[in-house]
């Protein structure tokens, strides 16, 4: 039986606040333990104790593509004023983060 993972069938990239960016790849395993890459690029962007996101897209090998739940909570979580980040959810197309996260619990809305 082979193994059933992959590997960097996604990407993501991460503009700070500050002019930085930061990148980061999936990890899929059978059992459920990887995570997106938007929390890898995340995780890169800590290391480098940033936390406030201007904007951030993730791709596929075809396609752009909007972040998860989890991933979308994540980035609130790590800075409030993420709600504000320019997320990429198409070609030409983005929105904020408050408007994938509508009447969120953090916002008192």
């Amino acid at each position: 039986m082979g193994k059933k993972f992959s590997a960097g069938s996604v990407g993501a990239a991460i503009r700070t606040a500050g002019g930085n960016v930061y990148t980061g790849l999936c990890i899929d395993l059978a059992c459920g333990l990887g995570f997106c890459a938007e929390v890898a690029a995340v995780a890169e962007m800590l290391k480098h104790r940033e936390t406030h996101i201007a904007a951030v897209v993730a791709v596929s090998e075809d396609r752009i593509l909007p972040p998860c739940g989890r991933c979308r909570e994540m980035m609130a979580q790590v800075d409030d004023r993420n709600f504000d980040s320019r997320v990429i959810v198409g070609e030409d197309q983005e929105v904020s983060l408050r408007d994938l996260l509508p009447d969120h619990w953090l916002t008192g809305k």
